[in-house]
């Protein structure tokens, strides 16, 4: 994988990284502590759903088509 195309994917994965700590900190004010593994669960749905939603926004990175 070339330096572009790593590039490229740099804000995505900060996203879903800064995607992951606000819905955590909301679930968090809301619920208060849910425990690890509710929130290892939640974590592991958005980062599974991240990829299809941005596809299906079109505005995934070209590094996602191949």
């Amino acid at each position: 994988m070339d330096t572009d195309r790593l590039l490229e994917l740099v804000p995505h994965y900060v996203a879903m990284l800064l995607l992951v700590f606000l819905v955590l900190g909301v679930v968090r004010t809301l619920v208060g502590d849910v425990g690890f593994w509710i929130e290892l669960t939640i974590i592991f749905v958005l980062v599974f759903l991240y990829r299809p939603v941005v596809q299906q926004l079109d505005i995934a990175p070209s590094a996602w088509e191949e």
